[in-house]
């Protein structure tokens, strides 16, 4: 167990959680899964991640029992809430500014929107040792309830809330875990697998890497959420928070220096959408490919653009107004090669919804209220029964 003065003390030692790696073999395939253990390196460090061990009880109050997952600025564990005798997620932030900026904008949320049941928001926050805080999170997706996380994007919207990091890492559904004991917990989600963090000393605790939970089917919940605040802003906020979300995510505008808008997440909301449809991703994640793949897929970027790529490596040939999209890579290509077995009517719907929000020009984007009304969206949601 882990073991320091500023936390409460951890559950016995014969306790279980889980099994520590056996071998170097066990170790290296746990450190492919997990968050890098240079994370937790001090040393010019900028987003150093808090140490978390299995059986720690943090805030007097929360036990930690498994790994949820982990992201580029956080990691999320499952633990067990003490006092109110419930499973609740805790999502433990890591000292970049972006940790302030979410708890900035959990409290935004909780204050301006009017329907939150479909965001993950914070039940309670807390400080640890070092600057970081713990909120309430879950973690999954699932394309049948993708009608669910357009109507937590309307929420934020109508608050004047841009999210800027829709993916299908932060949409989320539900598990259900009510009144399971950990053994049987840990049957459920198997056992976590974990071994001290190697290589680096954290100047204030030991932590652990471990590997993440199973999802199985059985305990989803038609419950469905969009978490994860790190980028998010008030479309009146002065400044922005510097970053951006995978760029196979993020829409070509923002790579072109213009500011963020709720037209760049539904941008964002239909990549999401196109994967787990085609279970394949229309955008590349390099820098340079993705505005290729743009390119290959619906055609020369506005000529106007040339001149503002954020990002190195850009090419005059993505604004030449002369280019076509290719024929082997457009959208009613990529729909037919990977959903053959969908049936024509619903591959024309498909591309339809698309094609109407895959445009260049924001202003041109549907809202996301005008998308939950659309005729080729609705028909593809009512074939999936949502």
């Amino acid at each position: 167990m882990c073991n320091n003065d500023l936390l409460a003390p951890t559950t016995p030692a014969d306790a279980d959680f889980g099994d520590f790696v056996k071998d170097e073999d066990e170790a290296e395939d746990l450190e492919e899964v997990t968050e890098p253990w240079t994370n937790y390196e001090a040393t010019d460090n900028k987003n150093i991640f808090y140490p978390i061990c299995l059986g720690e009880v943090l805030n007097d109050r929360y036990l930690v029992e498994h790994k949820l997952g982990f992201g580029g600025g956080s990691t999320v564990w499952m633990a067990h809430d003490l006092l109110e005798k419930k499973d609740v997620a805790l999502k433990v932030m890591s000292s970049w500014p972006w940790a302030e900026n979410e708890v900035r904008m959990h409290r935004e949320i909780a204050r301006t929107v009017k329907d939150a049941k479909r965001l993950v928001v914070a039940l309670a926050g807390f400080t640890l040792p070092v600057p970081v805080s713990g909120t309430g999170d879950r973690d999954g997706n699932a394309f049948e309830h993708q009608v669910l996380s357009l109507e937590a994007l309307e929420s934020l919207h109508a608050a004047g809330i841009v999210h800027r990091d829709v993916s299908e890492g932060n949409c989320m559904w539900g598990v259900t875990l009510a009144h399971l004991s950990r053994s049987a917990k840990y049957k459920e989600l198997g056992r976590p697998l974990r071994e001290r963090i190697p290589h680096v000393q954290h100047p204030y605790k030991q932590g652990e890497l471990v590997g993440a939970i199973n999802n199985p089917d059985h305990l989803r919940r038609n419950n469905f959420h969009l978490g994860d605040f790190g980028l998010s802003k008030k479309v009146t906020d002065p400044e922005t928070q510097r970053g951006y979300p995978d760029l196979k995510f993020c829409s070509p505008e923002r790579l072109h220096k213009h500011e963020p808008s709720t037209a760049c997440d539904i941008w964002s909301y239909m990549v999401v959408f196109s994967i787990l449809y085609l279970e394949f991703s229309l955008f590349n994640s390099l820098e340079g490919n993705v505005i290729g793949d743009h390119v290959r897929c619906l055609g020369p970027l506005p000529a106007e653009w040339k001149g503002h790529y954020t990002h190195p490596g850009g090419r005059d040939s993505w604004y030449d107004q002369s280019v076509k999209p290719d024929p082997k890579h457009n959208l009613a290509a990529k729909v037919a090669l990977r959903r053959s077995d969908a049936d024509p009517v619903e591959r024309e719907h498909v591309v339809a919804i698309m094609a109407k929000v895959l445009v260049y020009d924001p202003a041109k984007r549907p809202t996301a209220t005008e998308l939950l009304m659309d005729l080729d969206f609705r028909a593809i949601m009512d074939r999936y029964g949502c």
